[in-house]
């Protein structure tokens, strides 16, 4: 079974419509023909994160973005201490 993807405005919508139209959860989950507890989810979602909510594919949230960001210059900066530290082992045992 492949898994279903849903873009960010049937999101949006779908939201609304439990949100600002009065919808019940079960009813428009039915009409949407989605299962209730994604469309639950997502309205969890909507009202707990409002700006960052249903980036899309491949987009992250600015939290994310910036944990990826600091990973990746935390591994840049390892690679660059073991390198120093095999130099340094090295020229020490040319001095000995």
């Amino acid at each position: 079974m492949t898994r279903r993807m849903f873009s960010r405005e049937f999101n949006q919508e779908a939201v609304e419509l439990v949100t600002k139209r009065g919808v019940s959860a079960a009813q428009a989950s039915r009409n949407l023909g989605i299962h209730a507890t994604v469309l639950r989810r997502w309205v969890r979602a909507a009202v707990a994160d409002r700006p960052a909510v249903f980036p899309g594919n491949g987009k992250l949230t600015p939290e994310q973005e910036e944990l990826r960001s600091l990973r990746r210059e935390v591994s840049n900066l390892m690679a660059e201490r073991d390198i120093l530290k095999k130099a340094a082992a090295y020229f020490a045992k040319d001095q000995l």
